[in-house]
């Protein structure tokens, strides 16, 4: 791959230490698959690719935080349970697709409808046969008996979209199990959840133990632990067991908060506030979640008590990472950037610092050394380009309308036709 140089565009580095504001005007310039140059006006050089990105916000590519590739139009367990693995492959690869163009170029994972649905869609997006972003593969949630995601019952023992263990060597086989079979990301599910009437959400099903020797075995092999988590002692349980990422913490105490403070350079939250909001707004009613529903749900208590948990651990620095539970009937794949508005409005970030949550927390969350979520010389070169201005309205990266130019590891994977007829290359015409 040659350079491409982006011209006159308004950059957005993604660091959150701009000394004269968040934005800078000027050009980047790359290089194969990295950032060479950033905001100095660059010297064309003969067969550069040059797009001319005048009025034009130029960012990081953002990273979705709690990924589920293979969730299309879900309103119930039985849309994950009843497809086939043949057909589900399908639907993780419309996901992965509609991600990119909205301009997420990496997906952290959570987990999936079957073990390997993230697996397959990596490998074919590693190999160029699939759009997609970078792909940290979820697998199986792994729950315990009569918890979150066990649909059994005696009369009617079945499989659901999860592994179901009791025991600390139960869980070690299948967390190996996982790593065996290519997952990168291992999640479990610790606490209860409004959708299981019977482990609801401040419950803490799974044991310590279990979690810790989870934590210790997907950290063996090399591989990134993480936790649906939303009670208390669950929470705890997480932190003390060296998870990764934890996923939702709605409820806290001091304690709480004061643990994940002091771990604040080790751990990723994912608050997912997208899910629930969306339902107490009423745009899940035509799914049979009307915002009666949600209040026999208990969906009240627990947005009241995110926003004051995720507001405090905002004060105190938690990297926090945005999406998540996307796929469902009324939040598409492709959509996940709404969150950045909720971020602001339920948690008091700023857009630009809603921005720093979506890019540089997210690709540090990804493991590739700090190359990804940031533009900077010698960083790999994951960047979108935005027809209009977030800081302005951050609403306008809800969906991928204005996300007018993607690239991933340096090559274009999305042009708007009005920008590649400003381009000088053939070949961008081409690509869209």
């Amino acid at each position: 791959m040659g350079r491409t140089v982006i011209q006159n565009a308004t950059i957005f580095d993604g660091t959150g230490q701009g000394t004269n504001g968040p934005t800078t005007k000027g050009d980047l310039v790359v290089e194969g698959n990295r950032v060479t140059s950033v905001g100095a006006t660059a010297s064309a050089q003969p067969g550069d690719v040059i797009i001319d990105a005048s009025g034009l916000f130029l960012m990081p590519g953002m990273v979705e935080g709690h990924a589920h590739l293979s969730f299309e139009n879900v309103c119930a367990t039985e849309d994950l349970i009843t497809p086939c693995p043949e057909t589900q492959v399908f639907t993780a690869a419309r996901g992965a697709r509609a991600l990119i163009e909205a301009g997420f170029t990496s997906a952290y994972g959570a987990s999936e409808a079957k073990l390997k649905l993230a697996v397959a869609v990596r490998e074919e997006v590693n190999a160029g046969r699939l759009p997609g972003p970078r792909i940290r593969a979820g697998g199986l949630e792994i729950s315990v008996t009569g918890a979150m995601g066990d649909e059994s019952k005696l009369h009617n023992p079945r499989q659901g979209p999860s592994a179901i263990v009791d025991g600390v060597e139960e869980m070690r086989r299948t967390v190996r199990l996982h790593c065996r079979e290519g997952i990168d990301n291992v999640k479990l599910d610790v606490s209860g959840d409004p959708f299981y009437p019977g482990t609801p959400g401040h419950t803490t099903p799974m044991t310590f133990e279990e979690v810790r020797v989870a934590a210790e075995t997907a950290h063996a092999y090399g591989r990134r632990i993480n936790a649906h988590t939303r009670s208390i002692e669950g929470s705890k349980h997480c932190v003390r067991a060296g998870v990764d990422g934890l996923f939702h913490c709605e409820y806290a105490d001091e304690e709480l908060l004061d643990m994940m403070e002091e771990a604040r350079d080790r751990i990723f939250v994912v608050p997912t506030v997208g899910l629930f909001a969306q339902i107490m707004a009423g745009e899940a009613s035509a799914h049979g979640l009307s915002p009666e529903v949600g209040g026999y749900m208990n969906i009240p208590d627990l947005l009241e008590n995110s926003l004051a948990t995720h507001t405090e651990l905002r004060r105190r620095g938690i990297r926090h990472l945005i999406g998540g539970d996307y796929g469902f009937g009324w939040s598409p794949q492709g959509t996940q950037g709404r969150d950045l508005k909720s971020f602001v409005d339920f948690y008091g970030y700023t857009p630009a610092e809603a921005l720093v949550c979506a890019t540089r927390n997210g690709g540090l969350a990804m493991g590739y050394g700090g190359e990804l979520g940031t533009l900077a010389p010698g960083k790999l070169a994951d960047l979108i380009l935005v027809d209009g201005d977030p800081l302005a309205d951050i609403s306008i990266l809800a969906g991928p309308e204005k996300v007018v130019f993607v690239m991933k590891d340096g090559a274009v994977q999305k042009i708007s036709p009005t920008l590649a007829a400003r381009a000088n290359s053939p070949a961008l015409e081409a690509a869209e």
